[in-house]
C-alpha cells in the first residue's frame, strides 16, 4: 500500500484529507508540525508528501527544500496564498505541484494519484542498462536518472529531469506549454502550465553556460520551447 504524509496544521483539514485519500486505497500519517513533519518525513519512507506552505515550527519552503536535498518522491505543496511568487518559490525548491486553498478533496486525490502514477512508471519501470542521450556536453543517463554537463554532474528534482530528456529525445520539436504539461504532469485541466515555465527556468540555469541566452532549450515565442541540437 502506497503511504502519503500529510504535513498541514489545521486539523479539520488535515483529517478530510486523510479521508478521502484512505478511502482511495492510501495509507496516510498526518504531522501538525513543520519540524515534526521533516523528522518523519526524512526518517520514514512515504511515496508522496502533501506539504502545507504555513506551519508552525518551520514553513513549508524550508521543509521543501531539506527533502529534496536528499529525496525525489512527489511532493504536492499546498497553501491558502495566492500569490504568484509563492507558488514560482514553491516549485522552484522542487515542489511537483502547488494547490490553493480552498480545493475539493476529490482534486487532491485526483492530483495524488496522477503525480504518483507518472513517477512510478518512470522510477520504477524496467529501463534498459546504460540507456543515454548526449548532445554537445549534456549526457543524460535514463537508467541512473542523472545529468552531467561538460562532465561535471548537476542535481535536477524528477519533474525537472523529465522535462529535459522529454526535450531532449525529441530534438527541434516545438512543444506548447500545454502539451509540456500534459506530458510531464500527466494532467490536462488538473493545474497550471506556469509550472512548466518555472521548470523550464530552472533547466536553464544547471545547464546553459548563459541562461539569458540558451543554447539548448529555445523559447519559439507565441508558441512554446524546444531542444536545440
Amino acid at each position: 500500500m502506497s503511504r502519503i504524509l500529510i504535513i498541514e496544521d489545521e486539523e479539520a483539514i488535515a483529517d478530510l484529507e486523510k479521508d478521502y485519500l484512505e478511502l482511495s486505497g492510501f495509507d496516510v500519517q498526518i504531522c501538525n508540525k513543520g519540524d515534526e513533519g521533516l523528522q518523519v518525513a526524512m526518517a520514514e519512507k512515504f511515496d508522496l508528501i502533501v506539504l502545507d506552505l504555513m506551519l508552525p515550527g518551520m514553513d513549508g519552503f524550508e521543509i521543501c527544500k531539506r527533502i529534496r536535498e536528499e529525496k525525489n518522491i512527489p511532493i504536492i505543496m499546498v497553501s491558502a496564498k495566492k500569490d504568484d511568487i509563492d507558488k514560482i518559490r514553491g516549485l522552484g525548491l522542487g515542489a511537483d505541484d502547488y494547490m490553493t486553498k480552498p480545493f475539493s478533496p476529490s482534486e487532491l486525490v485526483a492530483r495524488v494519484k496522477a503525480h504518483m502514477a507518472r513517477y512510478d512508471r518512470l522510477v520504477g519501470s524496467t529501463m534498459k542498462n546504460n540507456d543515454i542521450i548526449e548532445i554537445r556536453g549534456i549526457r543524460i543517463d535514463k537508467t541512473a536518472r542523472r545529468v552531467t554537463v561538460d562532465g561535471v554532474e548537476r542535481a535536477f528534482t524528477g519533474k525537472e529531469f523529465d522535462l529535459l530528456t522529454f526535450l531532449a529525445e525529441h530534438p527541434n520539436h516545438v512543444y506548447t506549454k500545454e502539451e509540456l504539461f500534459r506530458e510531464i504532469w500527466d494532467m490536462d485541466s488538473i493545474g497550471d502550465i506556469a509550472t512548466v515555465t518555472v521548470h523550464i527556468k530552472k533547466i536553464r540555469e544547471k545547464i546553459e553556460y548563459d541562461s539569458a541566452k540558451p543554447q539548448y532549450i529555445e523559447t519559439i515565442w507565441g508558441v512554446g520551447y524546444r531542444f536545440k541540437v
